[in-house]
């Protein structure tokens, strides 16, 4: 009997740790990214080409490449990304961008810190 309670507050201890992880896995940076500053990017000094931009913070790491054609940005193409987040916030952060010639958009309610990452990573390789 001293066994079994033993063996079930043993895996009791790794389930509350795992899930300790787990919750600080999530919630590491969040403020540092919801707080990330997005600058507005002039497209009137970028000649035609594709540029690649990176974004790591944590766990939101992108790589994208921009394609400008006639000072507008024709293309956004995801080359590599982690994120949590599902398509549909890539893809409208993407269709924003590319609609508005500009990063200052408005941010996927509910993904804010990975509209950002992306924001951020379309934003570096337009400012290099």
């Amino acid at each position: 009997m001293k066994k079994a309670i033993i063996i079930i507050l043993s895996i009791l201890g790794v389930l509350v740790l795992v899930g300790a992880g787990g919750v600080f896995y999530i919630t590491n940076g969040l403020e540092s990214g919801e707080n990330l500053a997005i600058n507005p990017v002039d497209l009137k000094g970028i000649e035609n080409g594709t540029y690649t931009g990176v974004y790591k913070a944590g766990r939101w790491s992108n790589e994208v490449a921009v394609s400008v054609a006639d000072h507008q940005i024709s293309n956004i193409a995801v080359v590599k990304t982690v994120s949590l987040e599902t398509p549909d916030v890539t893809n409208t952060i993407i269709s924003s961008v590319i609609e508005k010639q500009n990063t200052t958009v408005d941010t996927v309610t509910g993904a804010t810190v990975t509209s950002k990452a992306y924001l951020k990573s379309i934003e570096n390789a337009l400012s290099n």
